[in-house]
């Protein structure tokens, strides 16, 4: 008996309590494996799920927004600007409005132009006291954009010196306004062709090295065209007698695009002026501007005149 006992067990077919704990053992490393595969298919499935591609997009500008290089993170917040009616992004430039470096508050308050972002003028006119003008010029401009007049006021006092009612420029805004190396950093960082100075392009930015604050009055004295404010009419009036043929040209362009037909008498002289440029941009102007004294047409659309050569 004992030898067929001796043989069953040799065969695996012996005591059911010697066999028995083996088998359990293996079917609970076998459960204890897959559980642990599963927990690992889960956990990566799900991460695949939450990482959308806008959630990982917001990633992104998380970082960039709270990166510690200014550069990169002014970047991040001029980036903003491409999210118009987005409660987020907006949060995100107007925080930045408050940054230690002033390429990213300059960065933000055209990030929050480029938004039109209507919610964000209360801060936007905060942010006009700015000790540095690159900022100033930057709100001003996204304040244009949203058609708020406070912003006449900035380019105003970059033309004239002075801000409205008398108040003057910062001793440290005038300083880095009349310095080139700081124009040509600006025109690079801001970007003429669109901000602050809207329309004047890289031939201004060229000019810059050259003519250091004078093409910056000259595009103020531009955008000067459309306030509607008395003062701004005598600043345009001033213009066309600066000592830069800069300056003058903007003068006498903004007087012609204002289409006060009451200063064609004052602008006849420019028509002498020692420089040509300014001559024929003055004769345009006095063209345009006798025309309108003619009267308003009836239809939307002009005809064209026939003048004899």
């Amino acid at each position: 008996m004992n030898r067929r006992r001796n043989e069953l067990n040799q065969n695996g077919f012996g005591d059911r309590s010697k066999r028995g704990p083996a088998r359990w053992r293996t079917k609970r490393i076998r459960a204890a494996s897959l559980f642990k595969l599963g927990l690992v298919l889960l956990v990566t499935g799900g991460l695949s799920r939450a990482t959308t591609p806008e959630e990982k997009a917001w990633n992104i500008l998380d970082s960039g927004v709270a990166e510690k290089n200014a550069i990169k993170r002014a970047d991040a917040v001029e980036a903003l600007g491409l999210l118009p009616r987005d409660a987020r992004a907006r949060t995100m430039a107007e925080k930045a409005l408050g940054d230690d470096n002033p390429r990213v508050r300059a960065a933000a308050a055209i990030a929050l132009g480029d938004m039109r972002s209507t919610r964000s003028i209360p801060k936007l006119t905060d942010t006009l006291s700015d000790k540095d003008p690159v900022v100033v010029l930057s709100a001003a401009h996204s304040l244009l954009l949203m058609h708020d007049h406070k912003a006449y006021d900035v380019y105003y006092a970059v033309l004239t010196g002075q801000r409205k009612a008398g108040r003057g420029l910062i001793a440290e805004q005038r300083a880095k306004l009349d310095d080139p190396k700081n124009l040509a950093v600006f025109g690079v960082e801001t970007g003429l062709g669109f901000a602050p100075f809207g329309g004047i392009g890289v031939s201004a930015y060229k000019l810059i090295t050259k003519n250091g604050s004078d093409s910056v009055r000259a595009a103020a004295a531009e955008v000067l065209a459309k306030d509607p404010d008395p003062e701004s009419r005598t600043a345009l009036i001033d213009a066309i007698s600066d000592h830069s043929y800069l300056v003058r040209i903007a003068g006498l362009k903004a007087i012609a695009d204002r289409g006060d037909t009451r200063l064609l008498k004052t602008i006849e002289p420019a028509m002498d002026d020692a420089k040509e440029t300014v001559q024929y941009v003055a004769a345009a102007a006095v063209i345009r501007l006798a025309d309108g004294t003619k009267g308003p047409q009836t239809t939307t659309d002009k005809p064209e005149k026939t003048t004899k050569p």
